[in-house]
């Protein structure tokens, strides 16, 4: 089963087309990468799956369902676009708190064992805005896995991470994976895409260039 299809899938923002005839298959509980330099489209096509931009032309399929106005967003999505804000002056925990609030479908407990999985202390209370960028980097993963998707959409996860953070990095993922996660990572460098990744596409200029295995896992 394709937890996730894009058909012939085309945007133009301001006259310009950003992603151009998409045909992508991913398949259920799968870690597959998206690679590609800056400016590429990798990102605007992690939004398309998201369902945070609409298309031109063609569909996004989710677990079987097209994306469309009256239900433009999968059901069960963690996600990383570009930088995540954080509120400034509140430490780690309280905004995953406060995130959690939203659907109610995690305790205290679950916060903090997800903080600690990213190799952040669940009771420092240091603001986020004193937090070194992999402190943010991390706890933005931690955003993204808490509440256990059935998606992640992951944009340059790895920026920022030091060596250690980035084995930390490759274990979640393959944890998160075996759970049943299904899981997609855009990134411009391939060696980070080969951390956890059985496969990528290449995209360039909006488009799919090729797919490639990871002979590495």
């Amino acid at each position: 089963m394709n937890y996730v299809e894009l058909k012939n899938y085309g945007k133009e923002i301001q006259g310009r087309r950003v992603l151009n005839n998409i045909n992508l298959e991913v398949p259920q509980n799968q870690i597959v990468g998206l690679l590609g330099r800056n400016a590429s489209g990798k990102t605007m096509l992690l939004r398309a799956i998201s369902g945070l931009i609409r298309p031109t032309s063609g569909t996004v399929k989710v677990r079987g369902n097209i994306l469309t106005s009256a239900h433009p967003f999968p059901q069960s999505m963690g996600i990383i676009i570009e930088t995540v804000n954080f509120w400034p002056h509140y430490s780690g925990f309280s905004c995953l708190k406060i995130l959690a609030g939203i659907k109610n479908t995690i305790d205290d407990a679950k916060i903090k064992d997800t903080l600690q999985r990213v190799g952040l202390d669940p009771d420092d209370k240091m603001p986020v805005r004193k937090y070194s960028m992999g402190m943010k980097q991390r706890l933005a993963i931690a955003q993204a896995i808490m509440e256990e998707p059935e998606l992640l959409l992951l944009d340059e996860p790895t920026n920022s991470l030091d060596t250690q953070s980035r084995g930390i990095f490759r274990n979640i993922m393959l944890e998160e994976n075996r759970r049943g996660a299904t899981i997609i990572i855009a990134s411009h460098i391939r060696e980070d895409l080969e951390l956890c990744c059985k496969s990528f596409y290449c995209i360039e200029n909006g488009e799919i260039q090729k797919e490639a295995d990871n002979g590495m896992i």
